[in-house]
């Protein structure tokens, strides 16, 4: 889990917008 986490964390950082959409799809 910790490593999704990471991974979520990077992509809300790298597209605020888009990739916290796409984050919490993931989740």
């Amino acid at each position: 889990m910790g490593r999704l986490a990471g991974k979520v964390a990077f992509i809300t950082g790298g597209a605020r917008g888009q990739g916290r959409a796409h984050a919490v799809r993931f989740v």
